[in-house]
């Protein structure tokens, strides 16, 4: 027996097996950490669904790992005036269904988050936000507004209809388990923010979204991109320029920002993507895309000289929070006659189209998988 001992102590020396054991349990911890967040998640998927109501066909895609979109509802309610608002969103949907991917609008509705509307819900966000009948929600509105709805008319002075921003869809997109999140521009840090604190809860949504991505035009013309840009390196926030080294916009190609890293194809994108979800990231990309440039060489020059007047004006008439980026679009539009609202219609319609590809070259990396 003490021969037997010795010759297992000569192939297996006793101090490896501490160091071995001590390695185990260093990755067993660092898998339970990064792992913490999903199974939080998964526990908590049956209370959600009293909540949360996805419709049948984006509930089949999801189950059946069919390409699917998210996308924004405040676009229709306080982007665009009727019927135009809804003309775009359906416009929209269908591109995204002409690729293969099912579109997934969010809004709050009749005392649910709905996750993929009908077209009728659609058209019923576009006139009531045309009358002032519809909320802007972000993370902060989304309680109050679903518990509205319990409210009897008369009781009210609040509403009961709420229109997701890009913070709001974002969230429930990545609880959703949504790949990718398609908008116009995502929001961030406002001009003077040094004095006014005035910063987008876009940014930290961005920060927290481990399952959903976001593909839109870079950030709003009407904000500090420089500032924006810091923040988000900040919160650990993938920037990648779509096949561009230049960090767009909105309106403009180039905003004389550079973004952390460029991707060239949706298939790089799709690579980047399942990078981070393989290593468990939990943190957000962001994916720019430039507007297609015969908008900018037709419009950019005059609507930077628009935005710059709405600006001047916002501050001279004290407007200020949630109600300064509705303001300055619609005086942007307003100014440019109409031209930066074709412009916005089509740099989201190519968001889209961008937002589709990668979705579905994310789909085929993971049916190889």
């Amino acid at each position: 027996k003490l021969t037997k001992v010795k010759n297992q102590s000569t192939m297996s020396p006793p101090a490896v097996e501490p160091a071995v054991a001590a390695a185990r349990r260093r990755i067993s911890s660092l898998n339970l950490h990064l792992c913490s967040s999903s199974s939080l998640s998964s526990t908590s998927s049956s209370s959600l669904s009293t909540r949360i109501f996805v419709s049948d066909k984006v509930q089949t895609a999801l189950k059946n790992n069919i390409p699917v979109v998210a996308l924004e509802s405040t676009i229709i309610s306080h982007g665009m005036s009727y019927p135009e608002n809804c003309k775009c969103a359906m416009e929209v949907e269908d591109i995204i269904s002409s690729k293969g991917c099912v579109p997934a609008t969010i809004a709050i509705i009749d005392g649910y988050v709905k996750v993929g509307l009908t077209r009728k819900e659609i058209d019923k966000l576009g006139k009531e936000g045309a009358r002032g009948d519809v909320q802007k929600v972000s993370r902060r509105d989304i309680a109050p507004i679903l518990a509205n709805a319990s409210l009897s008319e008369s009781s009210l002075g609040r509403l009961k209809l709420g229109a997701t921003t890009v913070s709001a869809t974002l969230l429930i997109a990545d609880m959703m388990k949504i790949p990718v999140f398609v908008t116009g521009g995502i929001g961030g840090v406002h001009r003077n923010a040094e004095t006014t604190f005035d910063i987008s809860s876009d940014l930290i949504e961005l920060s927290r979204a481990k399952n959903t991505v976001v593909v839109c035009a870079g950030v709003k013309s009407i904000l500090d991109i420089g500032k924006t840009l810091e923040v988000l390196e900040t919160l650990g926030v993938t920037t990648v320029g779509y096949k561009t080294t230049a960090f767009p916009a909105f309106f403009t190609r180039d905003s004389g920002f550079k973004p952390s890293t460029f991707v060239n194809s949706a298939e790089e994108a799709a690579n980047l993507i399942d990078a981070r979800n393989a290593l468990r990231l939990n943190s957000g990309v962001l994916f720019a895309v430039p507007v297609p440039e015969q908008y900018e060489k037709a419009t950019g020059a005059e609507i930077e000289r628009c935005t710059t007047q709405a600006i001047r004006e916002a501050k001279r008439r004290r407007i200020s929070g949630r109600d300064v980026t509705p303001f300055l679009l619609k005086r942007i539009v307003e100014l440019s006659k109409g031209k930066s609202l074709s412009t916005n219609i089509a740099l989201v319609k190519n968001n889209a189209e961008v937002g589709a590809d990668i979705a579905i070259a994310l789909k085929d990396i993971r049916g190889e998988e």
